[in-house]
């Protein structure tokens, strides 16, 4: 975009491709090769497949044939799920956490909800009661539980969890597209049974995704064909895939514990700040028991709705959201907010997400920005 400047605040929605990501695929756009071609342009084609699949398997700590490349998150999501469809590899019943991805919650709506506290959270001790409701006490059971909320931030206790879970006979579905750079996927890879990634959360393409399989998993297949170890079939998103690996590298390159440092303080001034100009404004998710990522904030303002925050804040030049961008479109109230028990006020939050651009800059703009329009609020009630 040109002209007025703008601040994007939206990262969580997607990040800015990296230059070393533009760079990657503008490199491969003019192979001509299939992937799954045996001549010099086919294995060209293949070893820019199998190198980023190998920059993302460092860094998820694991294989690189665990790591299978779809169309975006949303469609690993689904992956995930598709393994308990009619008890696939032994599976059994399916639950799902009420604060899960839309793309999760839509792809299993007749799967119990396994309820968080006012905070966001997903406890052990609810998952326990949700699968001693199912046949069998869960026994195999999937249950799917995010490793980082994309609207509040909050982290979950997915070890704890997967440990109940698999000490039942079970396995666990986690989405970490949000976890990506701020929790160390090794961890997390090694105690879950399937993890699914997304490009252009960490600034790689759009279009582009993994589903990452525990080490002794086969994943049920999803697209009949030869590719993805024949279980995704398809000729591979080649520009896509390069994109996310050179990502990926990046990943692995930076110190993410300083960078979590600096975007925790961006974040605390905004809360502040905001705390200070509107005495009634709420941070769903602020006191988790497990924390929050750094670069996340939920901001409630009482009695403004969430899409008209957002409308005013653009015309401010800056970019936040209502929620999860796979669902914003739509006039309704987040239902992560709603399972958090906030009522009315689920339909008056907004998202702040900032990213590797953030600046101290755009942390003010956002600031004097909000601070406007609480102080509009105040003035009109006070009529």
């Amino acid at each position: 975009m040109t002209g007025a400047v703008r601040h994007f605040l939206d990262h969580n929605a997607g990040a800015p491709l990296l230059p070393a990501a533009r760079a990657r695929m503008i490199e491969v756009l003019d192979l001509a090769g299939n992937p799954s071609s045996v001549h010099a342009e086919g294995r060209a084609a293949r070893a820019v497949v199998e190198q980023a699949r190998a920059e993302i398997a460092a860094l998820c700590g694991t294989r690189p044939d665990r790591v299978l490349f779809t169309s975006g998150g949303s469609e690993s999501n689904a992956w995930m799920l598709h393994q308990a469809r009619g008890h696939q590899a032994g599976m059994g019943p399916l639950a799902v956490s009420a604060v899960e991805h839309d793309s999760v919650l839509a792809a299993a709506p007749h799967a119990p909800r396994i309820p968080v506290d006012d905070q966001g959270v997903v406890h052990p001790h609810a998952v326990a009661a949700v699968l001693d409701r199912l046949p069998d006490g869960g026994a195999g059971a999937l249950v799917a539980v995010m490793a980082v909320n994309n609207e509040t931030g909050v982290i979950q206790p997915v070890a704890e969890i997967a440990a109940l879970v698999h000490a039942r006979g079970g396995r666990v579905a986690c989405d970490a597209v949000q976890a990506a750079g701020r929790l160390d996927l090794g961890t997390l890879c090694g105690a879950v049974d399937f993890l699914s990634l997304s490009a252009h959360k960490i600034g790689g393409p759009k279009g582009v995704g993994v589903l990452v399989a525990g080490p002794e998993i086969e994943p049920a297949a999803l697209i009949p064909g030869g590719q993805e170890y024949r279980r995704r079939g398809g000729t591979e998103n080649l520009a896509g895939i390069a994109g996310f690996g050179a990502a990926a590298a990046v990943l692995c390159a930076t110190d993410r514990a300083a960078e979590a440092l600096r975007l925790a303080a961006l974040r605390d001034r905004i809360q502040a700040a905001l705390a200070d100009a509107a005495p009634d404004v709420l941070f769903p998710g602020r006191d988790a028991a497990f924390g929050r990522v750094a670069n996340t904030l939920s901001v409630v303002l009482p009695g403004i709705a969430a899409e008209t925050q957002v409308m005013r804040m653009d015309l401010a030049g800056i970019a936040v959201s209502a929620g999860s961008a796979c669902s914003s479109g739509k006039v309704a109230a987040s239902p992560v907010l709603a399972a958090m028990g906030l009522g009315d006020l689920a339909g008056q939050a907004i998202r702040v997400s900032l990213g590797a651009g953030s600046t101290a800059d755009d942390a003010e703009a956002f600031i004097a920005a909000w601070c406007r329009m609480a102080a509009r609020r105040n003035r009109v009630a006070a009529e």
